[in-house]
């Protein structure tokens, strides 16, 4: 029969590999990124908006706490909403990632149609963030049409639009949710 003290130390190994093999992809775990010292992590954090304030809560304020994040909250999907806002939109989906517009033909060229999809790879906005995908339509009459696919130059723009909105947003985004760290619970001296 086992003992029942040797069990209890693989189970806590066990259990103690898990958990430290689960925080290697946490966020904030980098420590090139972050301070040292306690207090100024904390200062850090604060500053940024992602923290509790004791002062806040209690003015009926809770800060991220009672916020539910939207779509709206996310720079990439802004800005690819916002880039391609001229198009009618056929499926939007924030939770699955995707935007697929309708096919769009401007006045001048009746024949040619354009259709954007674009996956979200990822929330942070990088430049491999985005699969952006361009599909041409080209009919001599109504009922005969070809469809294709095509890389190129408005991919390129579209991404470089894109990045560049969000990365505008992120910004504007950080600097909103900054609030000095003044180490009194919030009270300024």
């Amino acid at each position: 029969m086992p003992n029942l003290s040797n069990f209890r130390i693989i189970i806590f190994f066990l259990t103690s590999l898990l958990l430290l093999n689960s925080c290697e992809g946490m966020p904030g775990g980098d420590a090139r990124k972050n301070p040292p010292d306690p207090r100024e992590r904390v200062k850090k954090n604060l500053e940024e908006g992602r923290g509790f304030r004791l002062g806040d809560a209690l003015k009926g304020n809770t800060g991220k706490g009672g916020d539910f994040m939207f779509a709206s909250a996310n720079e990439l999907w802004r800005a690819s909403l916002d880039t391609l806002d001229f198009m009618p939109l056929a499926s939007v989906n924030y939770s699955g990632g995707i935007i697929i517009t309708d096919w769009y033909s401007d006045d001048n060229n009746i024949n040619e149609s354009v259709k954007i999809s674009i996956r979200f790879l990822t929330n942070e906005v990088r430049a491999d963030a985005l699969d952006i995908k361009v599909f041409y339509k080209k009919c001599n009459q109504q009922t005969n049409c070809k469809i294709s696919q095509k890389t190129g130059s408005l991919t390129a723009e579209l991404k470089k639009e894109i990045l560049s909105k969000a990365a505008v947003y992120k910004k504007q985004k950080k600097e909103k949710n900054f609030k000095p760290y003044t180490g009194t619970g919030g009270k300024a001296n």
